[in-house]
Formats: structure tokens, C-alpha cells, sequence
């Protein structure tokens, strides 16, 4: 029974994500997306769609890169 590395829980169902290379193990998928979701640079909110990049930031949305000076449209 692997061990969940956010949270510590023991799951016989525990899955592993590989992100950069890197190992990581979850009992849930809350706690694989509070551990390794982008959060947006503007609001803060955790990214767990597609979201936007620019500069090496993260943005939840079109309207969060406008208000830090980043030209950019949302994806369709």
C-alpha cells in the first residue's frame, strides 16, 4: 500500500503521476491537483483546465494576463 505524499494516506488504490521527470504519489486526484496544479499569477486560483502561459507565468484566464500587462485571448 503505497502512501499519499500531500496528505499521508494509506490507499490500497494509490496512483502515480510523473511530472518533469519526477515521481509522485496520490490516494486522490484533490490531492494530486493541490500539489502540482499551476496557480494563476494574477488571482491566485488553482489552474486545473488548460489556462494560459506567458514569461514563465500562469494565468487562469485572458482577462488575468490583461491585468498583468499580458496580451493574450483565451483559448477556443
Amino acid at each position: 500500500m503505497a502512501e499519499c505524499e500531500k496528505c499521508g494516506n494509506q490507499y490500497d488504490k494509490s496512483f502515480e503521476v510523473i511530472m518533469d521527470g519526477e515521481s509522485y504519489v496520490f490516494d486522490c486526484f484533490e490531492c494530486a491537483v493541490a500539489t502540482l496544479a499551476p496557480t494563476c499569477s494574477e488571482c491566485g486560483v488553482t489552474i486545473i483546465g488548460h489556462g494560459l502561459e506567458a514569461d514563465d507565468k500562469y494565468f487562469c484566464c485572458a482577462h488575468c494576463a490583461h491585468q498583468a500587462g499580458v496580451d493574450m485571448q483565451d483559448r477556443k
